[in-house]
Formats: structure tokens, C-alpha cells, sequence
């Protein structure tokens, strides 16, 4: 698949990190599509990738993008609360699915590039999902959201770990 669009949301869902939803220059992919209405007290929200397919199998050449945002759900378990309406789950195949998630999302990144990871560890702690990953991230924040963390991880695929 080729595209002109500089930027993949590879788990877009409602578009959450956007400050424009329709940004011109990003690509959003979720395996999900929900229509406006879906949640009561948010009737705007919805989810409407670009493409409807799993971060786990991207169907773009190698190489595409030059910046990748990557949220994938929190929760390993379906409910359903709002944060499972909004951001799905990851089901009892997480770690594989991840890992291939990241193999994934690191081949369509062009080298000289950016992957900008988020992960709430709701079910699972920022160690076990850093463990799935060939590398480390290079910068990250963590912010205390309750009893739980969320950390935003800064993966940049330089010319040595392309």
C-alpha cells in the first residue's frame, strides 16, 4: 500500500493524542470502527481509522513513515466500562501480539525516525512490555495517574538499529 502521509497512528481509536483529528499528514489504523453516538455522554466520539487492520500485520512497505504513534489498549480483559469502550483490549494473546505489534510498526518506520509509545499499566507493568521490545527506548516520561502510571516511551530507530 504506498501513501503520502508522513505519520501512522497505529492504534488510533477516537484519535486521542490529535489536536486535529483529520490531520492531513496522518494515517490511522485500528482494527475497529465505532460510529459517533457509541458512547452517550461523549456523542462525538468515534472511532474512524483510515484503514480498518491490526498494527500487527501493517500493510505498508517498509520504510514508509517517519513518525509513529503507537497506544494500544491498557487492559488485558473485556468489560464494559468506558475505558475498554474507548481503547478496546488486548486479549490473553498480548504479549505475542505486542511484540509482533512492535516488529511491525518498526519496519514501516523509516530510518532517522520516531516511534512514540503510551502504555497505562493497568494489567501489566512498563517492564514486562519493554522486555517484549529489541530496543530501548531513548527518552520517556511517567506521569501518576491514580494508583497506576502512564508512560510515554521515545523509540528512535537510528541508522545503527534500522
Amino acid at each position: 500500500m504506498i501513501t503520502e502521509k508522513q505519520v501512522l497512528d497505529a492504534c488510533c481509536g477516537g484519535k486521542h493524542w490529535w489536536f486535529d483529528k483529520n490531520d492531513p499528514d496522518m494515517f490511522g489504523l485500528d482494527i475497529r470502527s465505532m460510529p459517533k453516538g457509541s458512547i452517550s455522554l461523549q456523542p462525538n466520539w468515534c472511532v474512524e481509522p483510515d484503514l480498518i487492520g491490526s498494527y500487527c500485520d501493517i500493510p505498508f512497505d517498509n520504510e514508509t513513515f517517519s513518525l509513529i504513534v503507537w497506544d494500544i489498549p491498557h487492559k488485558l480483559k473485556e468489560d464494559k466500562g468506558l475505558i475498554t469502550t474507548k481503547y478496546g483490549h488486548l486479549g490473553s494473546n498480548w504479549a505475542k501480539d505486542t511484540a509482533e505489534g512492535f516488529q511491525e510498526c518498526w519496519r514501516v518506520l523509516k530510518p532517522n525516525s520516531t516511534l512514540i509509545f503510551k502504555w497505562c499499566d493497568l494489567d501489566v507493568k512498563v517492564s514486562e512490555m519493554l522486555n517484549l521490545f529489541p530496543v530501548m527506548p531513548k527518552v520517556g516520561t511517567m506521569t501518576k495517574k491514580g494508583v497506576n502510571n502512564t508512560y510515554f516511551l521515545v523509540f528512535f530507530k537510528g541508522e545503527s538499529n534500522a
